[in-house]
């Protein structure tokens, strides 16, 4: 992707990550460690029971970063298609010897095509926030749900 369409989805990205921090991740985290502390506490508990009470702790956590990844990973996906289109859309115009000319043009023409997809893409993040702040919010972040 074009440095500067990557800089401004990368940036969007930063921001919706940010957001999804300090409105839930950070206190799933915080719940996490003091569920931790007190399973800690638990003087009569074996060693086992107290690592399995921590663990017990961070499963919240943990799904809820999976599903976070997995949202990440398919909104990706979802540019890399697009910046392929945007090669396959040039290939498909380019003659099979093209001018030094036609090839700046069908340069050109690329790096329009990607800076549209990066439009696009941060255009589609306010909603991928909301309904990812949606899902935190209801605790439905399981991988079958989403």
């Amino acid at each position: 992707m074009a440095h500067e369409a990557q800089t401004r989805v990368q940036t969007a990205l930063n921001n919706l990550l940010q957001d999804l921090d300090k409105s839930h991740l950070r206190k799933m985290q915080g719940d996490m460690h003091r569920c931790a502390a007190r399973c800690c506490d638990l003087n009569t508990a074996s060693m086992e029971e107290v690592h399995q009470c921590i663990q017990n702790c961070s499963k919240n956590v943990s799904v809820a970063q999976s599903y976070v990844e997995n949202e990440l990973t398919n909104y990706q996906g979802r540019i890399e298609r697009c910046v392929l289109q945007c090669r396959d859309n040039v290939q498909d115009k380019m003659s099979t010897s093209p001018s030094e000319k036609d090839m700046k043009a069908f340069e050109s023409q690329f790096h329009d095509c990607i800076g549209k997809c990066a439009d696009t893409h941060v255009e589609l993040l306010p909603t991928l926030l909301k309904k990812m702040r949606e899902m935190l919010s209801k605790g439905n972040y399981s991988p079958e749900t989403s």
